[in-house]
């Protein structure tokens, strides 16, 4: 029998014929009965791939999440590989830009390498460990859910459920665009800031007044000094609106603030200085609301044990594997941080990712698929 690389290079038009058919079903996150068609059409597949079992679940405002499992009832833990079918590209862009393979090895389409490509190096990978009869006698799990691009708000209480107890997690995010492994990612932290002020007319009587921007002006000060970007900490107010009218005292401001941060502890610093945060201007009131909120992945000695792991099998196949720190987050983010081993990035990679120029590049199929299958075939058992 061939070897595993070999395999899955025979295997490359057969992988951009699933990539485009996967492709062609537009899913943008919002859009639930979009979505839901992709859903009926992956459960079907996956039933027709040797599945123990295809749950879904039900879904009111977003598609519905799926999570199929192979060898179920398989001793050890499971790996469980995490991906999404939401895209951010809107309904009709395939009109505007269909799927294209150009003369240098790319295929272009919306949603192609973020992650539509990672799904189809997963379910090739499986398939061919199957027809190779080499899937290992454990549990392999794969959850898809549908919300990752608008932030997991309804699939992360289920993706920890899920996880909790697997041994690995694979995560299908595409790879950086040289093909790293995305072993650091920053936490992501939001909050809504609201001012009340009273107010006055401008001209007659400013001094009733309590300026609500005033008032805001001197607290996006105080968040700006809790930046430390040396040590990857950003704290940024992304948009301001406030007052009725321009001859009017404002009586409310409001504030957006993004923060980002690489250690658990960080966000802890930040989170207690934005909930200190106190009235300076005398009259006025501040009101501070937490928006979505995602840990960091840290780059701790379980991750670099992780890491070493996935390099050292990837040696024994010739293949090489490289790690970066990133800023985004995923849904790697959440196993991480529970203390879950997580390899993020294991999709397909190219460039263009949410842009017009969204590609993959063809050769990072085979590589991908033959390195999930070694991941699969030889991780050891827990």
């Amino acid at each position: 029998m061939s070897d595993l690389r070999t395999y899955f290079a025979d295997q490359q038009q057969a992988m951009i014929d699933l990539l485009t058919e996967i492709v062609n079903f537009e899913t943008p996150s919002r859009n639930k009965n979009a979505v839901d068609q992709l859903v009926d059409h992956m459960e079907a597949k996956l039933n027709a791939m040797g599945t123990s079992s295809v749950t879904r679940y039900p879904q009111d405002t977003v598609g519905d999440f799926l999570l199929a499992k192979w060898n179920e009832n398989a001793p050890g833990k499971p790996i469980l590989a995490i991906m999404h079918l939401d895209t951010v590209w809107p309904l009709g862009t395939l009109a505007e830009r269909p799927v294209t393979l150009d003369g240098e090895g790319r295929l272009f389409g919306p949603g192609a390498v973020d992650m539509k490509a990672g799904i189809t190096t997963l379910l090739t990978a499986i398939q061919g460990l199957i027809d190779r009869d080499e899937l290992p006698n454990r549990p392999i799990w794969a959850f898809f859910n549908t919300d990752e691009e608008i932030g997991s708000g309804h699939s992360t209480p289920v993706i920890r459920e899920v996880a909790a107890g697997c041994g690995l997690v694979l995560v299908m995010e595409p790879g950086t665009s040289d093909g790293s492994l995305k072993t650091r990612r920053k936490g992501l932290s939001s909050y809504h800031i609201h001012v009340k002020g009273r107010a006055s007319h401008a001209g007659n009587e400013p001094e009733q007044g309590v300026n609500a921007i005033i008032e805001l002006a001197q607290q996006m000060l105080k968040l700006h000094n809790l930046n430390d970007l040396r040590n990857g900490t950003s704290v940024s107010v992304t948009m301001v609106e406030g007052g009725s009218g321009g001859n009017v005292i404002p009586a409310e401001a409001k504030a957006f603030i993004d923060t980002r941060v690489l250690t658990m502890q960080e966000m802890e610093r930040v989170k207690t200085a934005i909930n200190d945060l106190y009235p300076m201007t005398p009259g006025s009131e501040l009101i501070i609301e937490p928006g979505h909120t995602r840990p960091p992945m840290e780059h701790n000695q379980q991750m670099q044990a992780t890491f070493a792991q996935c390099r050292a099998i990837g040696e024994k196949y010739n293949l090489t594997v490289r790690e970066e720190s990133v800023g985004g987050g995923s849904d790697g983010n959440t196993t991480a941080a529970m203390g879950i081993p997580t390899l993020d990035g294991m999709g397909s990679y190219g460039g263009g990712l949410h842009a017009i120029n969204e590609h993959v590049l063809l050769s990072s199929l085979t590589h991908r698929a033959t390195l999930i299958a070694a991941i699969i075939k030889d991780w050891p058992v827990d």
